[in-house]
């Protein structure tokens, strides 16, 4: 008579409550006032720090020229996919070109909502 001995660790369950909308409208400042206001009389420092924030190079946003502003708009584009926000190229084309000191801000109110994880984990008995 033999038996067999079956152990089974517990998995955790991970529950991860992420939207696929921006965390914050396009004028919501007031969410982030220091932030909003870095931004308001720097707006070059606040682009640069940003960007090396989101892990891309801290001189990027100085190369935004012309009308439509190239680096905001690839980088509105970026963060949409990396962080599956369903939004148009559209509205990311008028905010880089009429609002890209509240887009940026937007971008920066965004990487520090989807950083701060909160993962639930338990164990079940099963």
């Amino acid at each position: 008579m033999s038996s067999k001995l079956v152990i089974r660790q517990p998995h955790p369950v991970m529950d991860s409550r992420e939207s696929n909308q921006w965390g914050s409208g396009i004028c919501d400042c007031c969410d982030n006032v220091p932030e909003c206001c870095f931004a308001f009389w720097c707006f070059p420092c606040f682009a640069c720090k940003t960007a090396k924030d989101y892990g891309q190079c801290l001189c990027l946003p100085l190369l935004d020229i012309g009308f439509i502003p190239p680096i905001t708009m690839s980088m509105r584009v970026s963060m949409r996919e990396r962080y599956g926000i369903k939004d148009t190229i559209c509205r990311d084309c008028v905010y880089a070109t009429f609002c890209v000191a509240c887009s940026w801000c937007q971008m920066s109110r965004e990487m520090k909502r989807r950083n701060i994880q909160i993962v639930l984990v338990s164990a079940k008995n099963t």
